[in-house]
Protein backbone atom coordinates (compact mmCIF):
# COMPACT_ATOMS: atom_id res chain seq x y z
CA UNK A 1 0.00 0.00 0.00
CA UNK A 2 1.58 3.23 -1.14
CA UNK A 3 5.33 3.84 -1.15
CA UNK A 4 6.00 4.46 2.55
CA UNK A 5 9.31 3.73 4.19
CA UNK A 6 9.31 0.91 6.78
CA UNK A 7 9.35 3.48 9.59
CA UNK A 8 6.36 5.37 8.20
CA UNK A 9 4.50 2.14 7.49
CA UNK A 10 4.94 1.12 11.13
CA UNK A 11 3.70 4.54 12.28
CA UNK A 12 0.69 4.23 9.94
CA UNK A 13 -0.24 0.85 11.44
CA UNK A 14 0.15 2.12 14.98
CA UNK A 15 -1.93 5.25 14.31
CA UNK A 16 -4.64 3.25 12.53
CA UNK A 17 -4.96 0.80 15.43
CA UNK A 18 -5.10 3.61 17.98
CA UNK A 19 -7.79 5.43 16.00
CA UNK A 20 -9.88 2.26 15.80
CA UNK A 21 -9.48 1.67 19.54
CA UNK A 22 -11.25 4.99 20.14
CA UNK A 23 -14.17 3.96 17.94
CA UNK A 24 -13.20 5.69 14.69
CA UNK A 25 -14.50 3.85 11.63
CA UNK A 26 -13.03 4.44 8.19
CA UNK A 27 -12.34 2.87 4.84
CA UNK A 28 -8.86 1.60 4.09
CA UNK A 29 -6.43 4.52 3.92
CA UNK A 30 -3.60 4.46 1.38
CA UNK A 31 -0.79 6.91 2.13
CA UNK A 32 1.45 8.10 -0.71
CA UNK A 33 4.81 9.75 -0.09
CA UNK A 34 5.38 12.71 -2.45
CA UNK A 35 7.64 15.73 -2.69
CA UNK A 36 6.34 19.29 -2.44
CA UNK A 37 6.05 19.76 -6.20
CA UNK A 38 3.96 16.61 -6.62
CA UNK A 39 1.78 17.59 -3.66
CA UNK A 40 1.16 21.03 -5.15
CA UNK A 41 0.17 19.41 -8.43
CA UNK A 42 -2.28 17.03 -6.71
CA UNK A 43 -3.67 19.86 -4.57
CA UNK A 44 -4.26 22.01 -7.66
CA UNK A 45 -6.45 19.17 -8.98
CA UNK A 46 -8.51 19.20 -5.78
CA UNK A 47 -6.67 16.23 -4.28
CA UNK A 48 -6.91 13.93 -7.29
CA UNK A 49 -3.95 12.76 -9.40
CA UNK A 50 -5.69 13.44 -12.72
CA UNK A 51 -8.47 15.71 -13.95
CA UNK A 52 -9.60 17.17 -17.26
CA UNK A 53 -7.26 19.75 -18.84
CA UNK A 54 -8.11 23.33 -17.96
CA UNK A 55 -6.16 26.52 -17.36
CA UNK A 56 -7.52 27.05 -13.81
CA UNK A 57 -5.64 23.97 -12.56
CA UNK A 58 -2.41 25.40 -13.92
CA UNK A 59 -3.17 28.74 -12.31
CA UNK A 60 -3.79 27.05 -8.96
CA UNK A 61 -0.56 25.07 -9.31
CA UNK A 62 1.43 28.26 -9.93
CA UNK A 63 -0.16 29.89 -6.90
CA UNK A 64 0.63 26.95 -4.61
CA UNK A 65 4.17 26.57 -5.94
CA UNK A 66 5.08 30.24 -5.45
CA UNK A 67 3.36 30.39 -2.07
CA UNK A 68 5.45 27.42 -0.91
CA UNK A 69 8.66 28.80 -2.41
CA UNK A 70 8.19 32.16 -0.66
CA UNK A 71 7.38 30.49 2.65
CA UNK A 72 3.81 31.82 2.72
CA UNK A 73 2.06 28.47 3.02
CA UNK A 74 2.71 24.76 3.32
CA UNK A 75 0.38 21.83 2.73
CA UNK A 76 0.64 19.39 5.63
CA UNK A 77 -2.10 16.94 4.71
CA UNK A 78 -4.29 16.12 1.76
CA UNK A 79 -6.90 13.37 1.88
CA UNK A 80 -9.57 12.29 -0.61
CA UNK A 81 -13.11 11.10 0.16
CA UNK A 82 -12.97 7.77 -1.62
CA UNK A 83 -13.04 4.03 -0.92
CA UNK A 84 -10.21 3.41 -0.31
CA UNK A 85 -9.24 6.87 0.98
CA UNK A 86 -6.05 8.29 -0.50
CA UNK A 87 -3.84 10.57 1.58
CA UNK A 88 -0.54 12.25 0.76
CA UNK A 89 2.49 12.83 2.96
CA UNK A 90 5.18 15.33 2.07
CA UNK A 91 8.56 13.64 1.92
CA UNK A 92 10.33 16.61 3.56
CA UNK A 93 8.15 16.58 6.70
CA UNK A 94 9.69 15.51 9.99
CA UNK A 95 8.62 12.31 11.73
CA UNK A 96 6.62 14.38 14.24
CA UNK A 97 4.74 16.08 11.42
CA UNK A 98 4.09 12.75 9.71
CA UNK A 99 2.57 11.36 12.92
CA UNK A 100 0.34 14.41 13.27
CA UNK A 101 -0.77 14.23 9.63
CA UNK A 102 -1.61 10.53 9.85
CA UNK A 103 -3.70 11.04 12.99
CA UNK A 104 -5.41 14.01 11.35
CA UNK A 105 -6.15 12.01 8.20
CA UNK A 106 -7.81 9.17 10.11
CA UNK A 107 -10.12 11.75 11.72
CA UNK A 108 -11.10 13.03 8.25
CA UNK A 109 -11.63 9.53 6.89
CA UNK A 110 -13.93 8.65 9.77
CA UNK A 111 -15.92 11.82 9.09
CA UNK A 112 -16.17 11.11 5.34
CA UNK A 113 -17.53 7.62 5.96
CA UNK A 114 -19.97 8.36 8.78
CA UNK A 115 -21.31 11.89 8.31
CA UNK A 116 -24.80 11.82 6.77
CA UNK A 117 -24.04 14.69 4.38
CA UNK A 118 -21.44 12.54 2.60
CA UNK A 119 -23.74 9.52 2.30
CA UNK A 120 -24.73 10.33 -1.30
CA UNK A 121 -21.23 11.09 -2.58
CA UNK A 122 -19.50 8.65 -4.91
CA UNK A 123 -16.96 6.50 -3.08
CA UNK A 124 -15.18 5.78 -6.37
CA UNK A 125 -14.57 9.40 -7.31
CA UNK A 126 -10.93 8.72 -8.12
CA UNK A 127 -12.09 6.57 -11.04
CA UNK A 128 -15.00 8.87 -11.93
CA UNK A 129 -12.78 11.94 -12.30
CA UNK A 130 -10.27 10.00 -14.36
CA UNK A 131 -13.12 8.99 -16.69
CA UNK A 132 -14.31 12.59 -16.86
CA UNK A 133 -10.83 13.68 -17.88
CA UNK A 134 -10.63 11.06 -20.62
CA UNK A 135 -14.04 12.00 -22.05
CA UNK A 136 -13.32 15.72 -22.05
CA UNK A 137 -9.98 15.13 -23.77
CA UNK A 138 -11.82 13.22 -26.51
CA UNK A 139 -14.23 16.13 -26.93
CA UNK A 140 -11.28 18.50 -27.20
CA UNK A 141 -9.74 16.33 -29.92
CA UNK A 142 -13.04 16.24 -31.79
CA UNK A 143 -14.35 19.80 -31.35
CA UNK A 144 -11.20 21.78 -30.58
CA UNK A 145 -9.54 22.54 -27.26
CA UNK A 146 -10.45 26.24 -27.24
CA UNK A 147 -14.15 25.61 -27.89
CA UNK A 148 -14.47 22.98 -25.17
CA UNK A 149 -12.40 24.98 -22.70
CA UNK A 150 -14.52 28.09 -23.29
CA UNK A 151 -17.64 26.06 -22.59
CA UNK A 152 -16.06 24.74 -19.37
CA UNK A 153 -15.28 28.35 -18.39
CA UNK A 154 -18.98 29.19 -18.65
CA UNK A 155 -20.02 26.17 -16.58
CA UNK A 156 -17.42 27.00 -13.91
CA UNK A 157 -18.94 30.46 -13.59
CA UNK A 158 -22.30 28.82 -12.80
CA UNK A 159 -21.29 25.73 -10.82
CA UNK A 160 -22.56 27.18 -7.53
CA UNK A 161 -26.11 27.34 -8.94
CA UNK A 162 -27.00 23.91 -7.58
CA UNK A 163 -29.32 22.73 -4.85
CA UNK A 164 -26.99 21.25 -2.21
CA UNK A 165 -29.96 19.70 -0.36
CA UNK A 166 -31.48 17.94 -3.38
CA UNK A 167 -29.64 14.62 -2.74
CA UNK A 168 -31.37 14.43 0.65
CA UNK A 169 -34.86 15.72 -0.24
CA UNK A 170 -37.33 14.17 -2.65
CA UNK A 171 -38.71 17.30 -4.23
CA UNK A 172 -40.93 15.29 -6.60
CA UNK A 173 -41.03 15.35 -10.37
CA UNK A 174 -44.43 17.02 -10.56
CA UNK A 175 -46.87 18.63 -8.13
CA UNK A 176 -49.42 16.45 -6.45
CA UNK A 177 -52.13 18.77 -7.75
CA UNK A 178 -51.09 18.08 -11.33
CA UNK A 179 -51.40 14.34 -10.79
CA UNK A 180 -54.80 14.81 -9.19
CA UNK A 181 -56.12 16.82 -12.12
CA UNK A 182 -55.16 13.96 -14.43
CA UNK A 183 -57.68 11.75 -12.63
CA UNK A 184 -60.16 14.30 -11.31
CA UNK A 185 -61.86 17.01 -13.32
CA UNK A 186 -63.22 18.85 -10.29
CA UNK A 187 -61.40 22.08 -9.30
CA UNK A 188 -59.49 22.26 -6.04
CA UNK A 189 -61.47 23.40 -3.04
CA UNK A 190 -60.50 24.49 0.45
CA UNK A 191 -60.82 21.64 2.92
CA UNK A 192 -63.13 22.70 5.73
CA UNK A 193 -63.10 21.34 9.27
CA UNK A 194 -66.30 19.45 10.01
CA UNK A 195 -68.55 21.44 12.35
CA UNK A 196 -72.18 21.97 13.27
CA UNK A 197 -73.99 24.55 11.16
CA UNK A 198 -74.22 27.09 13.97
CA UNK A 199 -70.45 26.73 14.66
CA UNK A 200 -69.24 26.64 11.07
CA UNK A 201 -68.54 30.39 10.76
CA UNK A 202 -66.36 30.18 13.88
CA UNK A 203 -64.55 26.95 13.01
CA UNK A 204 -64.12 27.92 9.34
CA UNK A 205 -64.04 31.74 9.26
CA UNK A 206 -64.99 33.18 5.85
CA UNK A 207 -61.82 35.32 5.77
CA UNK A 208 -59.67 32.24 6.23
CA UNK A 209 -61.52 30.32 3.51
CA UNK A 210 -61.14 33.24 1.13
CA UNK A 211 -57.40 33.48 1.72
CA UNK A 212 -56.97 29.75 1.27
CA UNK A 213 -58.95 29.82 -1.97
CA UNK A 214 -56.73 32.62 -3.26
CA UNK A 215 -53.64 30.63 -2.28
CA UNK A 216 -54.89 27.53 -4.10
CA UNK A 217 -55.72 29.60 -7.15
CA UNK A 218 -52.21 31.05 -7.14
CA UNK A 219 -50.71 27.56 -6.86
CA UNK A 220 -52.78 26.32 -9.78
CA UNK A 221 -51.71 29.33 -11.81
CA UNK A 222 -48.06 28.61 -11.00
CA UNK A 223 -48.47 24.94 -11.91
CA UNK A 224 -49.39 25.97 -15.43
CA UNK A 225 -46.02 27.67 -15.70
CA UNK A 226 -42.78 26.13 -16.94
CA UNK A 227 -41.37 24.95 -14.60
CA UNK A 228 -44.37 24.10 -12.46
CA UNK A 229 -42.52 25.11 -9.29
CA UNK A 230 -39.33 27.14 -8.68
CA UNK A 231 -36.15 25.18 -9.46
CA UNK A 232 -33.08 25.83 -7.30
CA UNK A 233 -30.84 23.44 -9.24
CA UNK A 234 -30.25 25.80 -12.15
CA UNK A 235 -27.63 23.51 -13.72
CA UNK A 236 -30.14 20.64 -13.81
CA UNK A 237 -32.73 22.89 -15.46
CA UNK A 238 -30.19 23.93 -18.10
CA UNK A 239 -29.16 20.32 -18.60
CA UNK A 240 -32.77 19.30 -19.21
CA UNK A 241 -34.00 22.26 -21.25
CA UNK A 242 -31.17 24.38 -22.70
CA UNK A 243 -30.49 23.95 -26.45
CA UNK A 244 -27.10 22.26 -25.98
CA UNK A 245 -25.20 19.94 -28.26
CA UNK A 246 -24.73 16.37 -27.09
CA UNK A 247 -21.13 16.87 -26.04
CA UNK A 248 -22.07 20.06 -24.17
CA UNK A 249 -24.79 18.21 -22.27
CA UNK A 250 -22.27 15.54 -21.31
CA UNK A 251 -19.68 18.07 -20.12
CA UNK A 252 -22.32 19.99 -18.16
CA UNK A 253 -23.54 16.75 -16.54
CA UNK A 254 -19.98 15.79 -15.55
CA UNK A 255 -19.17 19.17 -14.01
CA UNK A 256 -22.52 19.22 -12.21
CA UNK A 257 -21.74 15.78 -10.72
CA UNK A 258 -18.38 17.10 -9.55
CA UNK A 259 -20.03 20.16 -7.97
CA UNK A 260 -22.33 17.86 -5.99
CA UNK A 261 -19.39 15.68 -4.94
CA UNK A 262 -17.51 18.65 -3.49
CA UNK A 263 -20.61 20.33 -1.97
CA UNK A 264 -20.65 18.33 1.33
CA UNK A 265 -17.04 19.35 1.94
CA UNK A 266 -18.13 22.98 1.83
CA UNK A 267 -21.16 22.23 3.99
CA UNK A 268 -19.06 20.59 6.74
CA UNK A 269 -15.71 22.41 6.59
CA UNK A 270 -15.78 23.54 10.24
CA UNK A 271 -16.99 20.20 11.58
CA UNK A 272 -14.67 18.12 9.42
CA UNK A 273 -11.54 20.04 10.32
CA UNK A 274 -12.56 20.31 13.97
CA UNK A 275 -13.13 16.55 14.17
CA UNK A 276 -9.73 15.83 12.60
CA UNK A 277 -7.96 18.27 14.95
CA UNK A 278 -9.75 16.75 17.97
CA UNK A 279 -8.42 13.29 17.14
CA UNK A 280 -4.92 14.24 16.08
CA UNK A 281 -4.63 16.20 19.35
CA UNK A 282 -5.83 13.26 21.45
CA UNK A 283 -3.70 10.65 19.66
CA UNK A 284 -0.56 12.78 19.64
CA UNK A 285 -0.70 13.98 23.26
CA UNK A 286 -1.69 10.63 24.76
CA UNK A 287 0.05 8.07 22.57
CA UNK A 288 2.19 9.11 19.61
CA UNK A 289 4.23 12.10 20.72
CA UNK A 290 7.57 11.40 22.43
CA UNK A 291 8.92 13.81 25.02
CA UNK A 292 11.53 15.05 22.54
CA UNK A 293 8.76 15.93 20.05
CA UNK A 294 6.46 17.94 22.32
CA UNK A 295 7.81 21.37 21.41
CA UNK A 296 7.70 20.75 17.66
CA UNK A 297 4.22 19.26 17.91
CA UNK A 298 2.94 22.21 19.93
CA UNK A 299 4.46 24.64 17.44
CA UNK A 300 2.77 22.93 14.47
CA UNK A 301 -0.53 22.43 16.30
CA UNK A 302 -0.71 26.04 17.52
CA UNK A 303 -0.01 27.26 13.99
CA UNK A 304 -2.99 25.27 12.78
CA UNK A 305 -5.30 26.82 15.38
CA UNK A 306 -4.00 30.39 15.26
CA UNK A 307 -6.60 33.04 14.55
CA UNK A 308 -7.17 36.75 14.89
CA UNK A 309 -10.16 39.03 15.55
CA UNK A 310 -12.55 39.34 12.67
CA UNK A 311 -11.60 36.02 11.08
CA UNK A 312 -12.89 32.47 11.48
CA UNK A 313 -10.41 29.61 11.60
CA UNK A 314 -12.47 26.45 10.89
CA UNK A 315 -9.88 24.26 12.65
CA UNK A 316 -10.07 26.35 15.83
CA UNK A 317 -13.84 26.90 15.87
CA UNK A 318 -14.57 23.25 15.05
CA UNK A 319 -12.33 21.63 17.65
CA UNK A 320 -13.29 24.05 20.42
CA UNK A 321 -16.98 23.47 19.77
CA UNK A 322 -16.55 19.69 19.82
CA UNK A 323 -14.68 19.98 23.13
CA UNK A 324 -17.35 22.28 24.49
CA UNK A 325 -20.08 19.77 23.56
CA UNK A 326 -18.14 16.92 25.14
CA UNK A 327 -17.66 18.86 28.36
CA UNK A 328 -21.34 19.90 28.52
CA UNK A 329 -22.60 16.36 28.10
CA UNK A 330 -20.01 14.96 30.52
CA UNK A 331 -21.31 17.32 33.23
CA UNK A 332 -25.01 17.09 32.45
CA UNK A 333 -25.31 20.63 31.06
CA UNK A 334 -28.20 19.78 28.78
CA UNK A 335 -31.88 18.96 29.00
CA UNK A 336 -34.97 20.89 30.04
CA UNK A 337 -33.84 21.65 33.60
CA UNK A 338 -30.50 23.09 32.49
CA UNK A 339 -32.09 25.12 29.70
CA UNK A 340 -34.65 26.54 32.14
CA UNK A 341 -31.91 27.80 34.46
CA UNK A 342 -31.40 31.52 33.84
CA UNK A 343 -28.76 32.19 36.51
CA UNK A 344 -25.35 32.50 34.79
CA UNK A 345 -23.43 31.58 37.94
CA UNK A 346 -25.48 28.45 38.55
CA UNK A 347 -25.08 27.42 34.91
CA UNK A 348 -21.34 27.96 35.14
CA UNK A 349 -21.01 25.73 38.22
CA UNK A 350 -23.51 23.13 36.98
CA UNK A 351 -22.05 19.63 37.28
CA UNK A 352 -24.10 16.45 37.25
CA UNK A 353 -21.66 13.93 35.80
CA UNK A 354 -23.12 11.68 33.13
CA UNK A 355 -20.00 10.91 31.06
CA UNK A 356 -22.05 11.08 27.86
CA UNK A 357 -19.70 13.52 26.14
CA UNK A 358 -17.85 11.06 23.91
CA UNK A 359 -21.08 9.45 22.71
CA UNK A 360 -22.57 12.88 22.04
CA UNK A 361 -19.75 14.12 19.84
CA UNK A 362 -19.91 10.92 17.79
CA UNK A 363 -23.64 11.53 17.37
CA UNK A 364 -23.00 15.14 16.33
CA UNK A 365 -20.34 14.01 13.86
CA UNK A 366 -22.87 11.68 12.25
CA UNK A 367 -25.85 13.95 11.58
CA UNK A 368 -24.92 17.65 11.61
CA UNK A 369 -23.50 20.05 9.05
CA UNK A 370 -21.83 23.40 9.77
CA UNK A 371 -25.06 25.41 9.75
CA UNK A 372 -26.91 23.13 12.17
CA UNK A 373 -23.71 22.61 14.20
CA UNK A 374 -23.28 26.36 14.80
CA UNK A 375 -26.97 27.01 15.26
CA UNK A 376 -27.44 24.23 17.80
CA UNK A 377 -24.31 24.41 19.93
CA UNK A 378 -22.94 27.97 19.95
CA UNK A 379 -24.20 29.07 23.36
CA UNK A 380 -23.65 32.31 25.32
CA UNK A 381 -21.08 30.49 27.46
CA UNK A 382 -19.17 29.23 24.44
CA UNK A 383 -19.20 32.63 22.73
CA UNK A 384 -17.87 34.33 25.87
CA UNK A 385 -15.24 31.66 26.43
CA UNK A 386 -13.96 31.96 22.85
CA UNK A 387 -14.27 35.77 22.78
CA UNK A 388 -16.65 35.63 19.83
CA UNK A 389 -17.71 39.21 19.20
CA UNK A 390 -18.91 41.22 16.23
CA UNK A 391 -15.99 43.27 14.98
CA UNK A 392 -16.01 46.41 12.88
CA UNK A 393 -13.55 49.03 11.69
CA UNK A 394 -13.22 52.17 13.75
CA UNK A 395 -13.75 55.05 11.28
CA UNK A 396 -11.24 57.25 13.11
CA UNK A 397 -8.36 54.85 13.73
CA UNK A 398 -9.07 52.28 11.00
CA UNK A 399 -8.48 49.47 13.50
CA UNK A 400 -10.76 46.53 14.24
CA UNK A 401 -12.82 47.07 17.37
CA UNK A 402 -15.62 45.18 19.11
CA UNK A 403 -18.97 46.65 18.04
CA UNK A 404 -21.32 44.09 19.61
CA UNK A 405 -20.95 41.42 22.29
CA UNK A 406 -24.34 39.78 21.75
CA UNK A 407 -23.61 36.16 20.88
CA UNK A 408 -26.78 36.02 18.78
CA UNK A 409 -25.33 38.62 16.44
CA UNK A 410 -22.16 36.54 16.16
CA UNK A 411 -24.22 33.46 15.34
CA UNK A 412 -26.25 35.39 12.75
CA UNK A 413 -23.08 36.47 10.97
CA UNK A 414 -21.65 32.96 11.01
CA UNK A 415 -24.87 31.39 9.73
CA UNK A 416 -25.23 34.01 6.99
CA UNK A 417 -21.68 33.25 5.81
CA UNK A 418 -22.25 29.48 5.89
CA UNK A 419 -25.75 29.22 4.38
CA UNK A 420 -25.45 28.13 0.74
CA UNK A 421 -21.65 28.62 1.12
CA UNK A 422 -22.27 32.37 1.42
CA UNK A 423 -23.71 32.48 -2.12
CA UNK A 424 -27.10 33.96 -3.00
CA UNK A 425 -29.97 31.52 -3.48
CA UNK A 426 -31.17 31.70 -7.09
CA UNK A 427 -34.18 29.88 -8.54
CA UNK A 428 -35.61 29.43 -12.01
CA UNK A 429 -39.28 30.45 -11.99
CA UNK A 430 -40.10 30.77 -15.69
CA UNK A 431 -38.49 29.11 -18.69
CA UNK A 432 -40.83 30.77 -21.18
CA UNK A 433 -41.04 34.32 -19.91
CA UNK A 434 -43.44 36.53 -21.89
CA UNK A 435 -43.99 33.49 -24.11
CA UNK A 436 -40.66 34.23 -25.83
CA UNK A 437 -38.56 31.38 -24.47
CA UNK A 438 -36.71 33.77 -22.15
CA UNK A 439 -35.31 32.58 -18.81
CA UNK A 440 -36.54 34.30 -15.65
CA UNK A 441 -34.84 33.73 -12.31
CA UNK A 442 -35.44 35.11 -8.84
CA UNK A 443 -32.95 35.89 -6.10
CA UNK A 444 -34.42 34.65 -2.82
CA UNK A 445 -33.61 37.76 -0.90
CA UNK A 446 -33.02 37.23 2.83
CA UNK A 447 -31.28 40.47 3.75
CA UNK A 448 -28.20 40.68 1.53
CA UNK A 449 -28.20 42.45 -1.82
CA UNK A 450 -26.61 40.92 -4.89
CA UNK A 451 -23.26 42.15 -6.14
CA UNK A 452 -24.69 43.60 -9.33
CA UNK A 453 -21.48 43.40 -11.34
CA UNK A 454 -21.08 39.71 -10.52
CA UNK A 455 -24.78 39.13 -11.19
CA UNK A 456 -24.47 40.60 -14.68
CA UNK A 457 -21.52 38.31 -15.42
CA UNK A 458 -23.58 35.34 -14.23
CA UNK A 459 -26.40 36.40 -16.55
CA UNK A 460 -23.97 36.43 -19.46
CA UNK A 461 -22.96 32.85 -18.71
CA UNK A 462 -26.59 31.78 -18.41
CA UNK A 463 -27.47 33.48 -21.69
CA UNK A 464 -24.67 31.68 -23.51
CA UNK A 465 -26.14 28.34 -22.46
CA UNK A 466 -29.83 29.26 -22.77
CA UNK A 467 -29.48 31.04 -26.11
CA UNK A 468 -32.27 33.52 -25.31
CA UNK A 469 -32.47 36.62 -23.06
CA UNK A 470 -32.23 35.94 -19.35
CA UNK A 471 -33.47 37.94 -16.37
CA UNK A 472 -32.99 37.83 -12.63
CA UNK A 473 -35.17 39.64 -10.12
CA UNK A 474 -33.72 40.84 -6.85
CA UNK A 475 -33.94 43.62 -4.29
CA UNK A 476 -31.53 46.53 -4.15
CA UNK A 477 -31.72 49.03 -1.31
CA UNK A 478 -35.20 47.81 -0.45
CA UNK A 479 -36.57 48.14 -3.97
CA UNK A 480 -37.30 45.49 -6.57
CA UNK A 481 -34.83 45.38 -9.43
CA UNK A 482 -34.69 43.33 -12.63
CA UNK A 483 -31.33 42.58 -14.25
CA UNK A 484 -31.39 41.39 -17.86
CA UNK A 485 -29.00 40.33 -20.61
CA UNK A 486 -30.09 39.62 -24.19
CA UNK A 487 -26.77 38.49 -25.59
CA UNK A 488 -25.54 41.98 -26.42
CA UNK A 489 -26.90 44.48 -23.93
CA UNK A 490 -27.12 44.35 -20.14
CA UNK A 491 -29.91 46.33 -18.48
CA UNK A 492 -31.17 47.06 -14.98
CA UNK A 493 -34.69 48.30 -14.30
CA UNK A 494 -36.78 48.94 -11.21
CA UNK A 495 -39.79 46.65 -10.83
CA UNK A 496 -42.93 47.12 -8.79
CA UNK A 497 -43.68 43.55 -7.73
CA UNK A 498 -41.93 40.24 -7.48
CA UNK A 499 -42.69 37.07 -9.33
CA UNK A 500 -45.39 35.24 -7.32
CA UNK A 501 -43.28 32.10 -6.98
CA UNK A 502 -40.94 33.56 -4.35
CA UNK A 503 -42.80 35.78 -1.97
CA UNK A 504 -39.87 36.97 0.09
CA UNK A 505 -38.53 38.97 -2.83
CA UNK A 506 -41.71 40.99 -2.84
CA UNK A 507 -41.07 42.33 0.65
CA UNK A 508 -39.22 45.30 -0.80
CA UNK A 509 -41.19 48.29 -1.94
CA UNK A 510 -40.59 49.59 -5.43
Amino acid sequence: MGNLTPELAALRDETRDLAKSYGLDFYEVIFELVDHDELNMIASYGGFPTRYPHWRFGMEYEHLTKSYAYGLSKIYELVVNNDPCYAYLMRSNSITEQKLVMAHVYGHCDFFKNNAWFAHTSRKMMDVLANHGARIRRYMDRHGQERVENFIDVVHSLDNLIDPYSPYIDRGTEPRATRRRETEAAPREVRKIAAKDYMDRYINPPEFLRREQQRLAAEEQQERHFPARPVRDVLKFLLDHAPLETWQQDVLAMLRDEAYYFAPQGMTKIMNEGWAVYWHSRLMTRHLCDASEVVQYCDTHSGTLSTRPGQVNPYKLGVELFRHIEERWDHGRFGAEYQACDDPEVRKRWSRPTQQGRAKIFEVRAIYNDVTFIDEFVTPEFAEEQKMFVYGQDPQTGQLVIVDRDYRKVKEQLLAALTNFGNPIIKVVDGNHRNRGELYLVHEWVGGDLQLEQAQLTLQGLQRLWGRPVHIETIENGKGRLLSFDGETASSTEVAASHPAVGRVGSGSA
